[in-house]
Protein backbone atom coordinates (compact mmCIF):
# COMPACT_ATOMS: atom_id res chain seq x y z
CA UNK A 1 0.00 0.00 0.00
CA UNK A 2 1.03 3.29 -1.03
CA UNK A 3 2.39 5.44 2.06
CA UNK A 4 0.11 8.29 0.87
CA UNK A 5 -2.90 6.39 0.80
CA UNK A 6 -4.76 6.49 4.59
CA UNK A 7 -4.91 3.22 6.00
CA UNK A 8 -8.24 4.35 8.07
CA UNK A 9 -10.84 6.54 6.35
CA UNK A 10 -13.72 7.87 8.27
CA UNK A 11 -16.66 9.58 7.02
CA UNK A 12 -19.86 11.53 8.01
CA UNK A 13 -22.29 10.33 5.74
CA UNK A 14 -24.25 13.59 5.85
CA UNK A 15 -26.48 15.49 3.21
CA UNK A 16 -29.04 12.63 3.01
CA UNK A 17 -32.08 14.79 3.88
CA UNK A 18 -31.14 17.24 1.84
CA UNK A 19 -30.90 15.26 -0.91
CA UNK A 20 -33.80 14.38 -1.03
CA UNK A 21 -35.78 17.45 -0.13
CA UNK A 22 -33.81 19.04 -3.24
CA UNK A 23 -35.85 16.23 -5.56
CA UNK A 24 -39.31 16.65 -3.51
CA UNK A 25 -38.80 13.06 -1.95
CA UNK A 26 -39.23 11.82 1.67
CA UNK A 27 -36.09 11.83 3.65
CA UNK A 28 -36.53 8.40 4.10
CA UNK A 29 -35.57 8.63 -0.03
CA UNK A 30 -32.38 9.62 0.94
CA UNK A 31 -31.46 7.56 3.49
CA UNK A 32 -32.41 4.37 1.04
CA UNK A 33 -29.81 6.20 -1.71
CA UNK A 34 -27.58 6.96 0.97
CA UNK A 35 -27.59 3.27 2.03
CA UNK A 36 -26.61 2.22 -1.54
CA UNK A 37 -23.93 4.90 -1.77
CA UNK A 38 -22.28 3.19 1.38
CA UNK A 39 -22.25 -0.19 -0.72
CA UNK A 40 -20.41 0.86 -3.60
CA UNK A 41 -17.70 3.27 -1.42
CA UNK A 42 -16.82 0.04 0.77
CA UNK A 43 -16.02 -1.84 -3.07
CA UNK A 44 -14.61 1.46 -3.63
CA UNK A 45 -12.67 1.73 -0.72
CA UNK A 46 -11.56 -2.17 -0.64
CA UNK A 47 -10.17 -2.12 -4.32
CA UNK A 48 -8.15 1.05 -3.84
CA UNK A 49 -6.17 -0.66 -0.57
CA UNK A 50 -8.03 1.05 2.34
CA UNK A 51 -8.04 -1.12 5.56
CA UNK A 52 -10.41 0.22 7.73
CA UNK A 53 -14.08 2.57 6.73
CA UNK A 54 -15.78 3.66 9.58
CA UNK A 55 -19.21 5.35 8.70
CA UNK A 56 -21.57 7.18 11.12
CA UNK A 57 -24.80 5.74 10.54
CA UNK A 58 -26.43 7.17 13.36
CA UNK A 59 -25.72 9.16 16.33
CA UNK A 60 -27.40 9.03 19.96
CA UNK A 61 -28.21 12.44 18.84
CA UNK A 62 -30.39 10.96 16.25
CA UNK A 63 -33.17 9.72 18.09
CA UNK A 64 -34.49 13.04 18.80
CA UNK A 65 -35.29 13.50 15.24
CA UNK A 66 -39.48 12.36 14.06
CA UNK A 67 -40.36 9.24 15.50
CA UNK A 68 -41.59 8.63 11.62
CA UNK A 69 -37.77 9.43 10.51
CA UNK A 70 -36.34 7.16 13.39
CA UNK A 71 -38.24 4.13 12.30
CA UNK A 72 -37.61 4.25 8.86
CA UNK A 73 -33.94 4.48 9.62
CA UNK A 74 -34.22 0.93 11.82
CA UNK A 75 -36.39 -0.57 9.46
CA UNK A 76 -33.41 0.75 7.08
CA UNK A 77 -30.56 -1.13 9.22
CA UNK A 78 -32.84 -4.19 9.79
CA UNK A 79 -33.19 -4.83 5.35
CA UNK A 80 -29.10 -3.80 5.78
CA UNK A 81 -28.57 -6.93 7.91
CA UNK A 82 -30.63 -8.90 5.80
CA UNK A 83 -28.46 -9.38 3.11
CA UNK A 84 -25.27 -7.41 4.44
CA UNK A 85 -23.46 -11.29 5.40
CA UNK A 86 -23.34 -12.63 1.85
CA UNK A 87 -21.85 -9.36 0.59
CA UNK A 88 -19.58 -8.93 2.73
CA UNK A 89 -18.15 -12.55 2.83
CA UNK A 90 -18.25 -11.83 -1.21
CA UNK A 91 -15.93 -8.91 -1.05
CA UNK A 92 -13.86 -10.64 2.02
CA UNK A 93 -14.89 -7.53 4.24
CA UNK A 94 -15.18 -7.57 8.05
CA UNK A 95 -18.13 -5.34 9.31
CA UNK A 96 -18.04 -4.51 12.98
CA UNK A 97 -20.48 -2.27 15.27
CA UNK A 98 -19.40 0.11 17.49
CA UNK A 99 -21.65 2.58 19.54
CA UNK A 100 -23.88 1.60 23.06
CA UNK A 101 -26.18 -1.07 21.69
CA UNK A 102 -28.29 -1.44 24.68
CA UNK A 103 -30.68 1.01 23.22
CA UNK A 104 -31.29 -1.19 20.12
CA UNK A 105 -34.13 -3.78 19.78
CA UNK A 106 -33.33 -7.11 20.56
CA UNK A 107 -33.59 -8.26 16.79
CA UNK A 108 -31.24 -5.64 15.87
CA UNK A 109 -28.74 -6.43 18.25
CA UNK A 110 -29.23 -10.12 17.33
CA UNK A 111 -28.68 -9.65 13.63
CA UNK A 112 -25.04 -7.50 14.84
CA UNK A 113 -23.75 -10.06 16.46
CA UNK A 114 -24.50 -12.44 13.83
CA UNK A 115 -23.20 -10.48 11.01
CA UNK A 116 -20.10 -9.85 13.00
CA UNK A 117 -19.72 -13.32 13.57
CA UNK A 118 -20.26 -14.42 10.70
CA UNK A 119 -17.36 -12.04 8.42
CA UNK A 120 -15.35 -12.21 11.57
CA UNK A 121 -13.13 -14.22 9.10
CA UNK A 122 -12.14 -12.17 6.54
CA UNK A 123 -9.13 -10.38 5.82
CA UNK A 124 -9.63 -7.45 3.71
CA UNK A 125 -11.24 -4.10 4.49
CA UNK A 126 -12.67 -3.78 8.10
CA UNK A 127 -16.18 -1.97 7.73
CA UNK A 128 -17.39 -0.36 10.64
CA UNK A 129 -20.72 1.02 11.46
CA UNK A 130 -21.74 3.52 14.08
CA UNK A 131 -24.84 2.74 15.08
CA UNK A 132 -26.36 4.84 18.54
CA UNK A 133 -22.90 6.22 18.97
CA UNK A 134 -21.27 9.60 20.54
CA UNK A 135 -18.00 9.94 20.89
CA UNK A 136 -18.72 11.57 24.12
CA UNK A 137 -20.61 8.72 25.33
CA UNK A 138 -17.92 6.68 24.32
CA UNK A 139 -15.45 8.11 25.92
CA UNK A 140 -17.58 8.04 29.00
CA UNK A 141 -18.33 4.13 28.74
CA UNK A 142 -14.23 3.77 28.69
CA UNK A 143 -13.56 5.55 31.45
CA UNK A 144 -15.76 3.64 33.91
CA UNK A 145 -14.65 0.76 33.04
CA UNK A 146 -10.96 2.35 33.97
CA UNK A 147 -12.34 3.43 37.26
CA UNK A 148 -13.66 -0.34 37.80
CA UNK A 149 -10.28 -1.61 37.11
CA UNK A 150 -9.06 1.21 39.61
CA UNK A 151 -11.52 0.26 41.77
CA UNK A 152 -10.76 -3.59 41.75
CA UNK A 153 -6.93 -2.62 42.18
CA UNK A 154 -6.55 -3.54 38.81
CA UNK A 155 -5.09 0.00 37.83
CA UNK A 156 -3.43 2.49 40.30
CA UNK A 157 -4.88 6.06 39.72
CA UNK A 158 -1.96 7.57 39.36
CA UNK A 159 -0.74 5.02 36.59
CA UNK A 160 -3.35 5.61 34.18
CA UNK A 161 -2.38 6.03 30.80
CA UNK A 162 -3.68 7.24 27.54
CA UNK A 163 -3.16 3.59 26.01
CA UNK A 164 -5.20 2.19 29.01
CA UNK A 165 -8.46 4.55 27.98
CA UNK A 166 -7.88 3.61 24.27
CA UNK A 167 -7.94 0.12 24.96
CA UNK A 168 -11.56 0.78 26.46
CA UNK A 169 -12.91 2.81 23.39
CA UNK A 170 -15.24 1.53 20.88
CA UNK A 171 -12.55 1.06 18.52
CA UNK A 172 -9.86 -0.81 20.67
CA UNK A 173 -7.57 -2.84 18.33
CA UNK A 174 -7.65 0.02 15.57
CA UNK A 175 -5.72 1.98 14.02
CA UNK A 176 -7.04 6.14 14.13
CA UNK A 177 -8.26 7.58 11.00
CA UNK A 178 -5.76 9.10 9.08
CA UNK A 179 -8.42 10.96 7.08
CA UNK A 180 -11.70 11.96 7.87
CA UNK A 181 -14.12 12.68 4.84
CA UNK A 182 -17.80 15.22 5.57
CA UNK A 183 -20.07 15.29 2.88
CA UNK A 184 -22.80 18.15 1.83
CA UNK A 185 -20.60 21.23 2.90
CA UNK A 186 -20.63 20.80 6.54
CA UNK A 187 -17.18 21.64 8.42
CA UNK A 188 -17.71 20.18 11.94
CA UNK A 189 -17.08 16.83 13.19
CA UNK A 190 -20.51 16.33 15.37
CA UNK A 191 -19.01 13.80 18.26
CA UNK A 192 -17.47 11.40 16.28
CA UNK A 193 -14.70 9.61 17.46
CA UNK A 194 -13.81 12.99 19.27
CA UNK A 195 -10.46 10.84 20.89
CA UNK A 196 -9.20 9.22 17.79
CA UNK A 197 -9.38 11.90 15.61
CA UNK A 198 -6.91 14.09 17.20
CA UNK A 199 -4.66 13.90 14.64
CA UNK A 200 -6.81 13.08 11.71
CA UNK A 201 -6.70 14.65 8.40
CA UNK A 202 -10.12 16.77 7.37
CA UNK A 203 -11.84 16.61 3.91
CA UNK A 204 -15.12 18.51 3.19
CA UNK A 205 -17.46 18.50 0.21
CA UNK A 206 -20.27 19.81 -0.89
CA UNK A 207 -21.30 17.00 -2.68
CA UNK A 208 -24.10 15.20 -0.41
CA UNK A 209 -23.67 11.66 0.61
CA UNK A 210 -25.78 9.80 -1.92
CA UNK A 211 -24.01 11.36 -4.71
CA UNK A 212 -20.90 10.83 -3.65
CA UNK A 213 -18.81 8.06 -5.76
CA UNK A 214 -15.81 6.84 -6.42
CA UNK A 215 -14.49 10.09 -8.35
CA UNK A 216 -15.41 12.09 -5.08
CA UNK A 217 -13.19 9.40 -3.23
CA UNK A 218 -10.71 9.69 -5.50
CA UNK A 219 -10.69 13.29 -4.72
CA UNK A 220 -10.49 12.76 -1.27
CA UNK A 221 -7.64 10.81 -1.81
CA UNK A 222 -5.86 12.96 -3.99
CA UNK A 223 -6.16 15.82 -1.12
CA UNK A 224 -4.54 13.33 1.20
CA UNK A 225 -1.77 12.38 -0.45
CA UNK A 226 -0.76 16.09 -0.64
CA UNK A 227 -1.03 16.44 3.18
CA UNK A 228 2.23 16.68 4.90
CA UNK A 229 1.48 15.02 8.58
CA UNK A 230 4.10 16.26 11.33
CA UNK A 231 1.74 15.26 14.52
CA UNK A 232 2.64 18.98 16.40
CA UNK A 233 6.42 18.67 15.19
CA UNK A 234 8.00 20.94 12.47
Amino acid sequence: MSEALPRHIAIILDGNGRWAKKRGLPRTAGHIQGAKTVEKICEAAGKRGIDYLTVYAFSTENWSRPADEVKALMKLLRDYMKNAAKRANDNNMRVRVIGDRSALDEDIRKSIAELEENTSGNTGLCFTIAINYGSRDEIRRAVNRVAEKVAAGELKPGEIGEEDIAAELDTAGYPDPDLLIRTSGEQRISNYLLWQCAYSEFYFTDTPWPDFDEKELDAALEAYAGRERRYGKI
